[in-house]
């Protein structure tokens, strides 16, 4: 039987490699994206990236694109209300899975499958794997044709100066021992603008930083 899945859409590095991975499947026909945005910024959430970059996004996938607005500040009882709306539509659109581009955050996966038990939506993760082969996944990615920029750096676990810069494999090897290559552990996050899930590359323009808090975003633009 296949499965009519709607992927979880961050705009990074490890969304359009869960892309890549899920196209390979041969019972899975990948239907849309869904993607949480700061509804004050009209930006996706964390990653910081404005919303025509994220619409052109969905455009080269091939795919439709469901966003979910988020208040700013976004309490856990108000997120989860509006992400069950977004649930329970997409299952009457005939979603039969989500899947998500999570790698290795065991609380992460735990809370995604609690939150859709018994909603009829069944939870897949394709790029699961485990913190000791994300160097390798790294590599994978880049190997891959997968071209990125950081857009968000948590100054607390990364220096500021990351921020910016291609994730390839000269980035990797910069990295510090205590980062993940992955960012899995919120250390950074990317914009991709290239992909062999892509029907074409985007054409981006670094801007200016934004400073908030601990969180140093780039201001990426269409070229």
């Amino acid at each position: 039987m296949t499965k009519r899945v709607l992927l979880a859409w961050s705009s990074g590095k490890d969304s359009a490699w869960a892309l890549q991975t899920l196209r390979a499947y041969p019972d899975v026909e990948i239907v849309g994206l869904l993607t949480t945005l700061n509804g004050a910024a009209d930006r996706v959430a964390m990653h910081g990236v404005r919303h025509d970059l994220l619409n052109a996004q969905a455009a080269v996938t091939g795919l439709p694109l469901t966003t979910v607005s988020l208040p700013d500040p976004c309490s856990n009882a108000e997120y989860e209300r509006l992400m069950a709306g977004a649930v329970a539509d997409a299952l009457s659109r005939g979603v039969t899975h989500m899947a998500f581009g999570d790698l290795f955050l065991q609380d992460v996966r735990d809370y995604r499958i609690r939150q859709l038990r018994d909603t009829g939506i069944h939870p897949i993760f394709p790029i699961w794997a485990s913190s000791e082969l994300t160097p390798a996944i790294a590599r994978q990615m880049i190997a891959s044709g997968i071209r990125a920029i950081i857009t968000c750096v948590d100054t607390q676990q990364l220096d500021a100066e990351f921020l910016g810069r291609e994730f390839d494999e000269k980035l990797v090897n910069d990295l510090p021992s205590s980062v993940d290559p992955c960012g899995e552990r919120g250390e950074f996050h990317t914009f991709c603008f290239s992909s062999p899930a892509f029907g074409a590359s985007l054409a981006v323009t670094r801007g200016e930083r934004v400073v908030k808090g601990q969180f140093h975003f780039l201001e990426l633009t269409r070229r």
